[in-house]
Parts: structure tokens; sequence; C-alpha cells
């Protein structure tokens, strides 16, 4: 419903209150009813066309099942916990992964269609034109579907939901995610992702996209960014001392009258000689004491805006005596001749307290001071990371796997690293899941990160086996269709997705090839080397020189040493999604479900059912065959059985001396239900 105004709304359900008591027949009614709820609901926000996918119809007449494709597998350590890559409508696969994970997921990182080009991404298995009218609602429909129930999925306690988008659809995207999630954090910022820009007709070339985080209870943010690292051994940051806002300029309620005063200067050695007195705000500048051989320096803006120092002039005296005062960059034609600097107070704390250290003194007896610690800080709202870049971390790192085969606008793996380990660095264990898997990053920067730091986290991916256009058309013409061997082959999972992963868990290319280098990321920065001063020859005064040096620097120090030929411990199994009727004819339900039990299972706790440690018992010839068999029997660590089996005493005694526990009723209890079984 489009919006209306509050006076509007009021006569109009007054009008409803009036035809209901003449007309209360149960029709008109329940219309009625229907009406006032359209009047009533929350009208702040994003209102938009809903539309029903043919996923939603499937599914009121049909149930979502995993069949696991025992052909794409990967045990590099039958210790370690699985991945999933799940093939199938991602809407087909929540339905079931809210069975088995619901309210256990730590973070959902998700990059969906943009709907910024002609006909890229399917509803309804047609391509969206840009001409549909309805373009921009069937996309807020399909995302909002998902995202209510991802929302089932993430942990209330701490998690957090990653989206990116652009700027065709951020605003939409915004007001939805402030619908669905309304008490949580919700923050977007910008990240460059290509340096070059991506050109468009008679547009602004675009050099970035942005990311949404949706922060849900006690969420922390891990202080990360590299390029904002203070490294061991670094100089320490000097301030400029002049207050740099307009509204605390001298004069001002906010500017006080103790923070205008000189700062006498030695003209030849830079030393500060003298803190002046504070003057008062009707009080010439001109009329201070002189100094001899010092110039008195007060906070003037090169435009001749007089503003005020960062400290009032006695606890400027305090930190002088010590030092972390300096004089720099002499300008004798500035308002200011001399650029004062100073060391703030957290820098000064962490002097006393040691974490800095002071090696020495420069010749105007300021310290010279470097960090024993590295210290991080929290990243910006703004990310210019190199590592970024779409094209030398996304496209290239394709390429190093499949070659020449391509695929468009891949993710670079270090900005879903960076993402995903901003809130995931300390839980080892964190459960994470893209449900628009695409090229398989999210897998890949999981595995990353585990590498990086021994953790077990695992990752649930899910994709379609869809492909472009122009694709489905070359096929078409070779006279293949969906469900076509040959065209499942050219699918994005099966071409894409899956390859991406085993090859970078492998460490080998397309051909059986290693792949070449390490997964540290070097860039070229220039880094400043101790000062010098030079004598004017005009003046004869000192003038501070800065010398910067081009060097690389490692922007992952904790990746440098590791070999993509090395590839990573891990284990992956690949589901494929299907559907069974939800009332069957000519057969029961319980025993079609039965057979999809094991990948729940297997789903839930990030096994694989392997008939040795894990073992499923559906009927009383699985208890004879895996129970009753001692060989077997002894290596079994945990058991799931079906609830519907009836045991003697002595058959639930051999179940309880193993971990026994029964196959959850969660599973495809409702649906059984309603199919009265």
């Amino acid at each position: 419903m489009t919006n209306i105004t509050k006076s509007k709304r009021d006569r109009m359900l007054e009008f409803l209150k009036e035809l209901k008591e003449t007309h209360n027949d149960d029709e008109s009614l329940r219309a009625f009813n229907e009406i006032e709820n359209a009047l009533t609901e929350k009208k702040f926000g994003l209102v938009f066309e809903e539309h029903t996918e043919e996923v939603d119809e499937r599914l009121l007449d049909e149930i979502p099942v995993f069949c696991a494709d025992e052909n794409r597998k990967i045990c590099k350590d039958k210790n370690l916990p699985y991945n999933f890559i799940i093939e199938g409508d991602n809407l087909q696969a929540l339905y079931l992964l809210e069975k088995t994970h619901r309210g256990k997921v730590d973070c959902i990182y998700i990059d969906p269609p943009y709907n910024n080009r002609n006909r890229s991404w399917k509803y309804n298995n047609d391509y969206v034109d840009a001409k549909d009218v309805y373009k921009h609602s069937k996309w807020l429909s399909m995302m909002k579907n998902r995202l209510l129930a991802a929302k089932k999925l993430l942990n209330q306690n701490s998690s957090v939901l990653i989206c990116t988008i652009d700027e065709k659809e951020y605003l939409h995207l915004g007001c939805l995610l402030e619908e669905i999630f309304p008490t949580a954090k919700i923050q977007m910022i910008s990240i460059i992702n290509s340096k070059k820009g991506v050109s468009r007709f008679n547009e602004f070339s675009r050099v970035n996209e942005f990311i949404f985080f949706v922060m849900i209870g006690d969420y922390r943010i891990a202080p990360l960014d590299e390029l904002d690292y203070v490294q061991e051994g670094e100089d320490v940051h000097w301030q400029t001392f002049r207050r740099s806002d307009y509204a605390s300029r001298r004069g001002t309620t906010k500017g006080g009258t103790a923070q205008f005063y000189p700062i006498y200067v030695d003209d030849k050695t830079f030393e500060i000689v003298k803190i002046g007195k504070p003057l008062k705000h009707d009080e010439s500048r001109t009329l201070v004491p002189e100094v001899k051989g010092c110039t008195p320096v007060f906070p003037i803006r090169d435009d001749g805006t007089e503003m005020n120092w960062g400290l009032k002039n006695d606890n400027a005296e305090v930190i002088a005596k010590k030092g972390y005062i300096r004089a720099k960059s002499f300008k004798p034609n500035k308002p200011q001749q001399y650029v004062i600097q100073y060391l703030m107070g957290g820098t000064i704390e962490a002097i006393e307290k040691g974490d800095v250290e002071v090696i020495g003194r420069n010749s105007d007896g300021s310290v010279i001071a470097k960090n024993l610690v590295t210290k991080k800080t929290l990243p910006k709202t703004q990310w210019n990371n190199p590592s970024h870049d779409a094209r030398d971390y996304g496209t290239y790192v394709l390429k190093e796997i499949f070659l020449n085969q391509s695929f468009d606008f891949p993710k670079s793996l270090y900005a879903v690293y960076d993402s995903i380990r901003y809130f995931v660095e300390d839980n080892k264990d964190a459960i994470i899941v893209d449900f628009f898997a695409g090229s398989g990053t999210t897998m890949h920067a999981v595995n990353l990160l585990n590498a990086k730091d021994g953790g077990n986290r695992k990752c649930i991916m899910v994709t379609n086996n869809e492909m472009s256009e122009d694709e489905e058309k070359d096929l078409k013409e070779l006279g293949f269709k969906p469900g076509d061997d040959e065209w499942e082959a050219k699918g994005v999972a099966k071409a894409v997705t899956w390859p991406r992963t085993f090859h970078s868990i492998e460490g080998t290319n397309i051909k059986g090839k290693p792949i070449k280098g390490k997964y540290g990321v070097k860039v070229k920065k220039f880094k400043r080397n101790e000062d010098y001063t030079v004598v004017s020859k005009s003046t004869g005064n000192p003038i501070n020189r800065k010398i910067f040096t081009e060097t690389n620097v490692e922007l992952y120090s904790e990746l440098a040493e590791l070999n993509k030929s090395d590839g990573f411990t891990a284990n992956v199994k690949y589901f494929k999604c299907d559907w069974t009727p939800r009332k069957p004819m000519d057969y029961l339900l319980s025993n079609v479900l039965l057979l999809h039990i094991k990948e729940m299972i297997e789903l839930e706790h990030f096994i694989e059912i392997d008939n040795e440690r894990y073992v499923v018992i559906l009927n009383k010839d699985d208890f004879k065959k895996y129970i009753l068999n001692e060989e077997v029997y002894s290596k079994i660590e945990t058991v799931w059985v079906n609830q519907n089996i009836i045991f003697t005493s002595e058959e639930l005694k051999l179940l309880r001396n193993k971990e026994f526990k029964y196959i959850p009723r969660e599973y495809f209890g409702q649906e059984l239900k309603e199919a009265a079984e």
C-alpha cells in the first residue's frame, strides 16, 4: 500500500467501523479486517510491491531435501569438521538450514545480485530486464524472503550479517535491513574495490561498493586494520598543537580564555624557550614581551584567523619541560612562523607505562621516542586497502586456478577475509554461512583464516547452478536442456564454486600444477626516515627536512609464509537440493524423509556419517548391522537412532554405552504431522 496521511487513514478507519455495523456477515468482516490491517500496519520505511517466487509456491506442496554427491568430497583430516557446498535455490536450502542451525550461526556473509545490469539475475527462472517496471520490487521481494530466513539462523547473543551492494539498491537495502533487524546495530562502509574505476556511459566512473554490517547482541569488532597499525619500532605520532575546529577559535566560549598565548621558539636551535601568559580576548598579540633571539608563535591560520592551542598554558609548560612539545618547519612569511607539535595524552601515558621508549633527545630538547609494542586500531568506515581490489585479488586469484576461464565480478579474497575476520577472529569455532556463494570466495577466506591461526571455523556455502544468458543460449542451440549432464556441468556450482574450492584446498590449478606464490600481500609504501636539519643560505636559520624511502610493506604478515601450493587442511561435502511431495498418494512420507536424515545430521554436526565413528540407525536391520556387530560396535563414537524403533532393555543398554541420540523431530516432525503420520 502506498503512503497516506494520518488524517486520511483515520477517516478511512472510521468509515470501515461504520461498514462493519451494517455489513456483519463473515465474508464482509474478513474483507474489512484485511483492509484495516493494511491501513494500520507500519508505514515508516520501505513500501514496495511484493512478489511470489516459484520456489515459494513449490514449498506449499513439496518439501526440500538434501542429497549428497559422493563424487564431490574432500577429506584431508577425518578429525576435522566438514564444510559444505549446497547446490540449489538458496530459499530452498534456508528452509532446511533453519532446522539444523536455528540460532547457531555466528556470521552470514552474502554478495547478492546487484540488480544493476541488463538481465544479470533470474527471477522465477527468467532473467530480469533493466526495463522491467517491477525490477526493484522483485529484487526486494527476493531479498526480504531470504533475509527473514537468515535472521532465524543468526545467534541472537552475538552475530553479524554482512551484505555487499552497490549504488543501485543500497538505499532500498538499508531500509529493508532496518525493518527486518530493528534492534541491531547497522553500519555501512564504503570499500574501494576498483582503483581504475568501472566506466559507464555518461555516469561517474565507479571505484567503490558498499558493505552493510548488521551487528547483533554482544558483538565485538576486532582491531585488525593492517594499514593503520602502529608497528613496533616506529616513531611516535606528533599531533599539531593548534586547534583545528573553527568553533574553538580565539574569543569563543568553546575556545576559552587560557589557550591563546605565545610560545617562544629559539630561531637558531628551534628550542621552545618559554610558554607565555594567556592573552585576554581584547589584547593584541603584538604587545607581548619579547624574548631575545626568539619568535613568539601564536596559533594562527594562514588566512589570519586566531585560533587556540590544544592545551592551557600551565599544562603546556609541564609537558614542554619534558620535551613533549616541539617546533618544526620555519615559515617566516606565514602568520604562524613555526608549526608547533606535541605528544597527546595517550602517547605520554604510554611512555610512562613503558609501551613507548624515549631513546634520546633532539637538539631542540624534544624527545625521540619509539613504540615498543604494535598497536592496532578499529577499522574505519572508508576502506582503501590495495588488497581489496577485485581485479588484482579476485579475478587474478581465480585465473591462478582456472587459467583462462573467467567469472564475472568475483570479490577480492582479502576483502571477504577482512570482513569476516573482524567478527570471528576470536571465535575459532565460528559457523559462517554464505547463501549467495557464486565463485566460492567465502569458503576460501574461511580456510585462509583457519590456516592462519589453526582455527576450526566451519563454512556452509549455498549457490544455484545457473549460468549466464549467453551460455544458456549456446547450450540450447546445441540441443541441451536443464537436467542434461552437459547443461549441469556448465552451471556456476559445478563449473566454478566446486572446482575453486577443490583446487584451493589441494593447492593446484585445473591442470594439476602447483599454484605459485604466497598468500601475503606486499604493497609499496613511503616510510619516513630520520629528519635532518639544514641552514638556510638566505636567513641563516635552521630548516627541517624529511627523508622518505619507498619500501615494500607486507599487509598480512600472518599470511606471508603461507604457500598457495600447500593448500589447506580442510574437509568438504557437496549436497544438492531436491524435492519430495508433502502428501504422497502411494507411499509413506516418513519412509522417504528417512532416506535424507543422514545429510541433515551431517550438516548440523559438520561430520560425515561414515558407519564407523558416526552411525545412524533407521531400523532393526541397521541395529543388527552396526550395534550387534562387535567389530563395528567397538569403533562407534556417536549413534543417532530413529525414535519410532522399539528396543528391549538390553538393546538400549548397548546404545547407552555409546553417545546415543535420537534423530531430532525438528528435522521433519512438522511435515509428518501435516501428512498425518
